[in-house]
């Protein structure tokens, strides 16, 4: 796999667009998204009646003159979230030429500018077999993200991937940002458990599945020995015929439909990307129409 390397005109370039966070924000103030709750931005939200002892600065006194009555203006509250990245480093993810894995890092890398671009906090983490392991935690501002983002290449992609085992002993934080998964999503240890986890910390959940060219429009014909990517031991011979490949193709539907529905029930999102198409095209199209950036 070749070393991620920022790409700082893509970044410019993505600067503008905001990652939207859906579920009220009990994070701490600071950030630039708005909460349910009122406080001391600057974006009118309501009136309510005066009380003694409140901030008479607050008053309207236009209303005031008009209605001869005393208003309170309330504002937006603005709160700085957290996002959490999670990125699948298990040896499955280096197939195909490690396009995967070097895809995964970039939309790691990407995703955790525009929350600091937005003033909020990032952390990114990978996950290999049963653990979770930090990258870089709590990153708040541009310095800050351009010292740490080079540990990204430090991440080795072998061994296997257990996620909900890793994810469900770990402090996540509740309703205070977005959770970001990405991985293949093709292993029999679950993740379900995981991202109903996350779902119950009342945050937004946001699976990114990356496939390789190979696993999407599989070309394989004849005798072939198969290895399993992250169990070394297991192999497998096939005589690779088109009623493999149709059964092929219906398993990895069956997976990729199974996890979109299972997001859509809980209000999560779902994308699935090939590990060939460029960054900028997946920010600057496939992420704004979906509606994951503005």
């Amino acid at each position: 796999m070749s070393k991620y390397a920022i790409n700082e005109g893509l970044l410019q370039q993505i600067e503008t667009l905001q990652l939207m966070v859906e579920n009220p924000l009990s994070g701490m103030f600071g950030g630039n998204h708005q909460s349910k709750n009122f406080g001391s931005s600057c974006e009118f939200a309501d009136y309510r009646d005066y009380i003694p002892g409140d901030d008479i600065t607050k008053i309207d006194w236009r209303a005031y003159a008009r209605f001869d009555h005393l208003y309170l203006k309330q504002f937006l509250d603005e709160r700085q979230v957290h996002t959490r990245i999670y990125i699948d480093a298990s040896r499955s993810m280096d197939y195909g030429k490690g396009y995967k894995a070097e895809k995964a890092l970039e939309i790691a890398a990407l995703f955790a500018y525009l929350s600091i671009v937005q003033m909020d906090k990032v952390s990114i983490y990978y996950i290999k077999d049963n653990l979770v392991h930090e990258v870089v935690t709590n990153m708040v501002g541009k310095e800050n993200y351009y010292s740490n983002i080079g540990k990204l290449n430090d991440i080795t992609f072998d061994g296997d991937i257990k996620m909900s085992e890793a994810i469900l002993p770990t402090t996540v934080g509740y309703a205070d940002g977005m959770s970001i998964i990405i991985s293949d999503f093709l292993t029999d240890n679950g993740y379900f458990e995981a991202i109903d986890y996350l779902v119950n910390k009342k945050r937004d959940v946001f699976c990114i599945q990356i496939l390789s060219k190979d696993e999407l429009r599989p070309m394989v014909r004849g005798k072939v020995h198969f290895y399993d990517s992250e169990v070394s031991s297991l192999e497998y011979k096939k005589d690779v015929q088109k009623d493999i490949i149709k059964a092929y193709h219906e398993a990895l539907n069956y997976i990729t439909n199974g996890l979109k529905d299972f997001l859509a029930a809980r209000n999560g999102l779902y994308m699935q990307c090939e590990s060939d198409v460029s960054i900028t095209k997946l920010f600057l199209d496939y992420f704004v129409n979906m509606g994951v950036l503005k």
